[in-house]
């Protein structure tokens, strides 16, 4: 399959090696040229200096760019290139509102738009264990679901355009609240003067057991924070929950309160910190 890849960071560069490896005919655009010409140099892939020359007869054009305002531009400058019937996959976590307006756009030049964010982190870019939320057209995302399988351990199809945003909009609630229960139970854990190793050993094996408490316990207790998932990109994810929320008037009190203690975390200077620095708000 000839493939275009928009975004080449953290995430995007070993998902499109996954496609390589595949046997994928993959051409990288990132903004910062430089990223695309290292990738290009490390994979044996190709590199286009632009979107249009990226997406120049691609079938499948894949984005994991920053925000709404990225996707609309880069959506916007490829179509055209696009190959007939051509299907964008976008895996940029935004709102549901521009994936909703991009399935309009491209429907009407007769390609196909699929919203599709991932849970995972660098980690699962870099494993190939991904897990991808799916709104769309059912049939063509089948048609690319091959390919989204080189880099995802799971992908699947939500509804129509906009319900893959929303499932990741659930994904990123249900971590909030985990990671703020974990940070308080690490704090409580050191306040009672309790080794937090011991603990950790006594209770992830029961009830309490979960991806933040296998990953993230034991470098919470050690306050290091300087990795993974950054408090930024959760502040823009939580930001977009809470919008979408005040829409469809969901009561989201707890993710309200940790998206303030995120605040608190970046005024600390923790803007590139890992969501687990919620603990570093939490003294000892």
């Amino acid at each position: 399959m000839k493939i275009a890849f928009a975004g080449l960071g953290v995430m995007g560069a070993p998902m499109a090696r996954h496609l390589l490896a595949a046997g994928h005919a993959v051409t990288g655009f990132n903004r910062s040229p430089a990223k695309a010409e290292a990738w290009a140099a490390a994979t044996g892939g190709s590199f286009a200096p632009t979107v249009t020359a990226a997406a120049d007869g691609a079938e499948l054009f894949i984005l994991c760019v920053g925000n709404d305002d990225d996707v609309r531009q880069v959506v916007t400058e490829a179509l055209p290139y696009l190959a007939a019937g051509a299907v964008i996959v976008d895996h940029t976590t935004t709102s549901a509102r521009v994936a909703r307006e991009m399935a309009v756009l491209t429907g009407e030049l007769g390609r196909f738009f699929i919203d599709a964010p991932v849970s995972g982190g660098q980690a699962g870019a870099e494993n190939g264990q991904l897990s991808a939320m799916a709104g769309g057209d059912a049939d063509a995302l089948a048609r690319v679901e091959p390919a989204l399988m080189t880099y995802a351990r799971a992908v699947k199809h939500m509804g129509p355009s906009g319900a893959g945003q929303l499932t990741k909009m659930v994904n990123q609630i249900a971590i909030a609240g985990v990671v703020q229960g974990l940070a308080e139970a690490v704090h409580f854990a050191k306040s009672a003067g309790l080794d937090t190793d011991a603990v950790y050993d006594a209770i992830s094996k029961g009830a309490a057991q979960s991806w933040q408490m296998d990953n993230r316990w034991k470098t919470a207790a050690q306050g290091e924070f300087d990795f993974g998932f950054a408090v930024d990109w959760m502040r823009k994810d939580l930001g977009l929950v809470l919008d979408e929320a005040q829409a469809n008037g969901a009561t989201l009190e707890m993710t309200a309160l940790v998206d303030g203690y995120y605040a608190e975390v970046q005024a600390m200077g923790g803007n590139r910190w890992d969501t687990s620095s919620l603990k570093a708000r939490l003294k000892p």
